[in-house]
């Protein structure tokens, strides 16, 4: 039997797939590359002066084994440096909040008056294998992690986009998810939407509005908010 993700960790990796979700500013309209490698080449320089992003979100989550299909939706901050820092404010259905930041996640459950804390360096191959997929990183270093095909150009919500097709080579991530679909806007040549395929039929669609980007963003922003008396609980 195949072992579930853990609720938290789900949430971890859905910050980390919106990351690569954001448009550049001023990015100029042009025609879709050739090839693959002129496809990941555009969308590495578009990512390299990306410093901070704030978002509307929404995450779908299907799980095929009750035919459930969730939606949850809020903000997301995040802010580039040695490493990275993210604030996740999820605020429908239910409220939650989600920090990472220094190598650690912590995810506030105000239902519950509970912090979970998650060590990212027992998780961190997980969790920046996702972040390679839109931070400027070297095309060549993708590709020793996913098999990355070109599948055809499609049209979303108006924009016409690139589907390529990203299957993770470790089995590590694969025992997480058996591939990614990711559409490359041929605008701003950075993702507009990733549907993460888990074992089984199972999947998460990660989507975003309202994009900001390289505006400042105050320390408080990447600060849980959560009352003293809340109970913290190791998850690693």
């Amino acid at each position: 039997m195949r072992k579930a993700i853990q609720p938290g960790l789900r949430v971890l990796i859905a910050a980390a797939l919106v990351l690569s979700l954001t448009p550049a500013a001023g990015a100029r309209k042009g025609k879709r590359p050739a090839d693959l490698a002129q496809i990941l080449a555009q969308m590495n320089e578009r990512s390299k002066t990306l410093k901070t992003v704030s978002a509307v979100l929404e995450y779908t989550k299907y799980t095929a084994l009750v035919n459930d299909k969730s939606t949850e939706s809020g903000l997301l901050f995040f802010r580039k440096g040695k490493t990275p820092e993210i604030c996740l404010d999820i605020q429908k259905p239910d409220a939650k909040t989600l920090l990472l930041k220094n190598n650690k996640g912590e995810y506030f459950l105000p239902k519950i008056n509970q912090i979970q804390e998650y060590d990212l360096r027992q998780k961190g191959d997980l969790v920046q294998q996702i972040l390679l997929l839109g931070f400027g990183t070297d095309p060549n270093d993708l590709r020793k992690t996913y098999d990355v095909k070109y599948l055809r150009e499609d049209d979303l919500e108006g924009d016409t986009n690139v589907l390529l097709e990203l299957v993770p080579r470790k089995s590590s991530m694969a025992g997480q998810f058996t591939k990614v679909e990711m559409w490359i806007s041929e605008e701003s040549w950075l993702p507009t939407q990733q549907k993460f395929y888990q074992p089984g039929d199972d999947y998460l669609i990660a989507h975003y509005s309202g994009v900001k980007v390289n505006r400042p963003l105050d320390n408080s922003v990447f600060e849980l908010k959560a009352p003293t008396d809340a109970k913290r609980v190791k998850m690693n």
